[in-house]
């Protein structure tokens, strides 16, 4: 579990509207190693479903690997975000007050890993998170634990 590629989606219906995430925890070698949907609820936007979509990996990885094996592990992030990621990066400003509590969140949650970096992919290359995104919003599995 040295290093590990973690694909995360957010996705809100109305915008603000219903919100779900994805996150699907990969090996190098990008076989699946678990995967996760989650409903998020109510009046919540893209950017917060995408922003909790990292929160929840981070956390989540902890939980299920311990924080031993996160502390050596190398984690690459990869979000069809560009804000997101952009922001990650440092490239983009963070105006909005509630994306600057979850960028703190994220800040603070990357110190318990060797390392965490962020990489933009096209929508197309994050298919299984997005997929996650639409089960839980259509109800199919919230909460629920798919691999």
């Amino acid at each position: 579990m040295k290093n590990v590629i973690v694909y995360t989606d957010g996705g809100s219906r109305g915008n603000p509207g219903k919100a779900a995430i994805g996150v699907v925890f990969c090996n190098e070698k990008g076989e699946i190693i678990k995967k996760f949907g989650e409903y998020l609820g109510d009046n919540l936007t893209n950017n917060d479903a995408e922003y909790q979509a990292v929160i929840f990996a981070l956390k989540k990885f902890k939980a299920v690997f311990g924080k031993k094996i996160a502390e050596v592990s190398d984690v690459e992030i990869r979000s069809d975000s560009e804000l997101l990621v952009n922001q990650m990066q440092g490239k983009y400003k963070l105006e909005n007050e509630k994306i600057q509590k979850f960028f703190i969140e994220i800040w603070n949650l990357k110190i318990d890993f060797q390392s965490v970096r962020f990489k933009a992919i096209p929508r197309e290359k994050n298919r299984e998170a997005d997929a996650l995104v639409n089960e839980a919003l259509d109800g199919e599995s919230k909460s629920q634990t798919l691999l």
